[in-house]
């Protein structure tokens, strides 16, 4: 099959393109970065150089495709995240529809059932609701749990202060995945003959906060490591201090209360709470201690 894949080479597109390419497939990766091409290249696919932004680009990438994998980037701007989030989705919609796509896989996220208290997730909830009317593709909503890689970002805080947490309590369970998981269930997907728009939830494992401390803490030889319950105007302070913007720490924080109010993980339990991922927080944890 003719695939395109957005994401670049990023922690869920290079995973994919390297299991599409050894099934052999045609693949072509987008990415704005020029200095990629030759990365792209050695994996066996055709890098095409541009902007999600660019409709005609799009459009013109797009054309001959079986399949595409839609992702917006996590952040696309400092400021009006959701919006821009919403408008790349917007792209990507019309492009499909020009290019006359046949399929499609978007990577969404456990939470986008929801049009509130989910922070950057609400960009993919209004992208699902644009992709449900577009006529003629199919589409599978690939709901991921949180990323273990996001965990990386709290070295510095198990590092100087000797705890891990967030702004909600250790015992509400998270769904989290790890990227190569998600990649293999986008690279089933995007095979499938399909009709109609569907969901699939990639979860790898569901755990309390707490477990994310101990298992975390035990790989980095700090066993005692505590989880902390910060409140809102604290994880807010804390990540403007480490230099996120404005917009992006706000709608964090957000996240983080409809995890502890459970309006989050809501549509993820009512399917069932499917854990389909094979990488469990155990084994991400020997990578995260080599990060560490």
């Amino acid at each position: 099959m003719k695939i395109v894949i957005t994401g670049s080479l990023g922690n869920v597109a290079k995973p994919l393109t390297q299991q599409l390419v050894a099934e052999g497939h045609d693949i072509t990766v987008i990415s704005s970065n020029e200095n990629r091409k030759q990365d792209i290249e050695s994996l066996g696919a055709t890098p095409a150089i541009g902007s999600i932004t660019d409709l005609d680009f799009l459009t013109e990438t797009f054309q001959g495709a079986d399949a595409v994998f839609v992702m917006t980037p996590p952040a696309i701007s400092a400021t009006h995240i959701v919006e821009n989030t919403t408008n790349a989705g917007k792209n990507y919609a019309e492009a499909l529809k020009n290019a006359h796509v046949k399929r499609a896989v978007m990577l969404s996220s456990v939470g986008a059932a929801s049009p509130v208290e989910n922070g950057p997730i609400k960009g993919l909830h209004h992208i699902e609701n644009l992709y449900q009317n577009v006529e003629n593709t199919s589409f599978t909503f690939l709901r991921a749990g949180y990323f273990y890689t996001n965990f990386f970002n709290d070295i510095p805080l198990i590092q100087n202060a000797g705890i891990i947490g967030g702004n909600y309590p250790e015992n509400i369970e998270i769904p989290v995945v790890h990227p190569h998981d998600i990649a293999k269930a986008a690279a089933e997907e995007l095979v499938k003959d399909q009709a109609g728009k569907n969901i699939r939830y990639i979860v790898s494992d569901n755990r309390k906060a707490s477990d994310f401390a101990s298992v975390l803490g035990a790989s980095v030889q700090k066993p005692e490591l505590p989880w902390v319950e910060f409140s809102d105007e604290d994880a807010l302070n804390g990540m403007l201090q480490a230099g996120l913007p404005q917009d992006m720490a706000e709608l964090y924080v957000e996240m983080g209360k409809g995890m502890r109010t459970g309006m989050v993980q809501k549509d993820f339990i009512e399917h069932g709470s499917p854990v389909t991922g094979n990488i469990k927080l155990e084994d991400f944890a020997k990578e995260f201690s080599s990060k560490f």
